[in-house]
């Protein structure tokens, strides 16, 4: 089983690792920072190169795609190196810190839309540009989008702590209001929670059962522009929103 280094530290970009199985053009890793897709969050994408004794590229692959079912498959611009192969992976950094800077920003968009409006959010999708968050909600106006926008940006301003640690689910369930940390969307299968705090530890903004990967303090997502709703059915809306270059 691939030990998942993105959960325990978002920030490293470059890892050793040893081919555990060969799969034609799949390859898994013993360990990996690669985030592979779910949640939302894209996959990673970057190189994969071949070490020889001497530490120099002997093959260089580029991972196109990562996805987790039992274990965490890497898809290869090639065919895959035997196992036991020492390999070091390198992430395209441009965009997983853009993914980083979109999921913790989701995050404060959550918390404000159910401090605020009383929205839960029922879904989310990120990519390395943009991002859109749908909730519970009939409609919001333009006032209420620029209020929301003003309220994010409030929240970047005060670099605000970004946190994880584990907890058992049941207990989770029991001392965690589970509306606002969104339990209830994960598969009942998960029994460990990985759960992500942004604010005061005593009282924190927001907290939040996730997998992703995220930035060490909010002033790290920068200006937030909300850039508009749509009606998505069923008194659910969308909103859509970027970030400025950071």
């Amino acid at each position: 089983m691939t030990e998942q280094l993105y959960l325990a530290d978002s920030t490293v970009g470059e890892f050793e690792a040893t081919v555990e199985r060969a799969l034609d053009e799949r390859v898994v890793l013993d360990r990996t920072h690669f985030y592979p897709t779910g949640g939302g969050q894209p996959n990673d994408t970057g190189t994969v190169r071949v070490l020889d004794g001497s530490d120099e590229t002997a093959d260089e692959f580029a991972v196109t795609d990562v996805e987790k079912t039992d274990t965490v498959y890497h898809h290869l611009d090639g065919a895959a190196p035997p196992e036991g192969t020492r390999v070091r992976g390198v992430l395209d950094w441009d965009r997983r810190r853009a993914h980083m800077r979109y999921h913790t920003a989701q995050h404060l968009l959550s918390a404000v839309l159910l401090d605020d409006f009383g929205a839960r959010t029922v879904g989310n999708q990120l990519y390395a540009d943009r991002a859109r968050l749908d909730a519970e909600h009939p409609k919001f106006s333009e006032t209420d989008l620029a209020d929301i926008e003003a309220r994010m940006n409030a929240l970047v301003d005060d670099a605000l702590p970004v946190r994880h640690y584990t907890m058992d689910r049941e207990v989770a369930e029991a001392e965690l209001d589970t509306e606002r940390t969104r339990i209830d969307l994960l598969p009942s299968s998960i029994t460990e929670l990985r759960i992500v705090e942004i604010g005061d530890a005593d009282d924190p903004f927001d907290r939040t059962a996730c997998a992703g990967t995220h930035v060490g303090a909010t002033d790290a997502i920068g200006e937030v522009t909300v850039e508009g709703r749509t009606t998505q059915g069923g008194e659910k809306e969308r909103v859509e929103f970027t970030l400025a270059d950071a």
